[in-house]
């Protein structure tokens, strides 16, 4: 009998103890969720930008592509009528547009050292530099993030995250082109890409897509 009272008071004792223990579970780190949880915003945002650019962006530019001469005329007679017609924004009418154009043009100035690399064209034959190729990889705009229609703000954490999408899809674009060496000033370059539109007078800023020198 004392037997039995002492292994049912021990039986007893355990349960207690397992019962004041909290079970833990063991993470995995090749869990996907935890793993996005230790990415910081430019990473998931660079990783984000790079899931999308062949399936979603890429299309999105090549359906809109307009003839740069062909918009300059159009935004010359009505610049909403323009953009009405080839232009991209976010919601909202005070918001700017996006336009994607295709073109080419003669090379004035070449600043490719820089790692806010340009190419400087004339692409009208007067001489004047008229369109600025930004090569990168610092690419000042968010020109490409605001000109897809199924990137929304409201879908994304913050600012933050959202300027950092912004700086993933200038990163992609950069990534993508192939920049020639020596010097360039006087070759031919023909692009595709997109810009902000501010005014009528201003050197348009293109983010390419796509370029081709000297071909």
């Amino acid at each position: 009998m004392r037997h039995t009272i002492l292994f049912s008071a021990i039986a007893l004792s355990a349960l207690t103890a397992t019962a004041a223990c909290k079970v833990v579970k063991n993470v995995d780190p090749n869990d996907a969720s935890e793993a996005e949880a230790a990415l910081t915003d430019e990473e998931r945002m660079a990783i984000y930008a790079r899931e999308i650019w062949d399936t979603d962006v890429m299309p999105t530019v090549t359906a809109h592509l307009v003839p740069l001469d062909e918009l300059r005329s159009a935004l010359a007679q009505d610049v909403d009528a323009a953009g009405d017609a080839h232009g991209l924004r976010p919601e909202g009418e005070a918001n700017p547009w996006n336009f994607a154009i295709s073109g080419t043009g003669t090379i004035i100035e070449a600043k490719t050292e820089s790692r806010a690399a340009k190419l400087h064209l004339d692409t009208d034959g007067d001489r004047e530099i008229d369109v600025t190729l930004q090569l990168g990889p610092i690419v000042r705009g968010t020109t490409l993030r605001d000109a897809m229609p199924f990137l929304l703000f409201s879908d994304f954490r913050d600012q933050i995250e959202f300027a950092k999408l912004g700086n993933g899809l200038n990163a992609m674009a950069h990534e993508r082109l192939t920049i020639p060496e020596g010097d360039l000033v006087g070759q031919t370059v023909a692009f595709e890409g997109m810009f902000t539109f501010r005014d009528l007078n201003s050197t348009l800023e293109v983010v390419p897509t796509a370029m081709t020198v000297g071909e």
